[in-house]
């Protein structure tokens, strides 16, 4: 077990009993409804929750409001968060 203020190693391995079937494909739940920068519900789910091997098509970010989001504020960190579950946990 970790001490707080120790930073944690990346990437976490698991086996393969992370990806057993759930609920929802790979997960208990499925996507939020609202996601940020516009970003496409069914696109989502499919890359969380039915996939293994692959994620968005390349440049997909450039179609959604991200980068001028991020441009907007360019002093402001942003922060992502699980896309099922919501923020993540530190």
């Amino acid at each position: 077990m970790m001490k707080t203020g120790q930073p944690k190693a990346v990437p976490v391995m698991g086996d393969e009993s992370i990806m057993s079937p759930k609920a929802h494909g790979t997960s208990a739940v499925p996507v939020q409804e609202n996601l940020r920068w516009g970003c496409d519900r069914k696109t989502a789910d499919r890359i969380c929750n039915f996939n293994r091997h692959y994620a968005e098509h390349s440049g997909y970010f450039e179609k959604t409001d991200f980068v001028d989001a991020a441009k907007s504020q360019p002093d402001t960190e942003i922060n992502f968060f699980d896309s099922n579950t919501g923020p993540l946990g530190m």
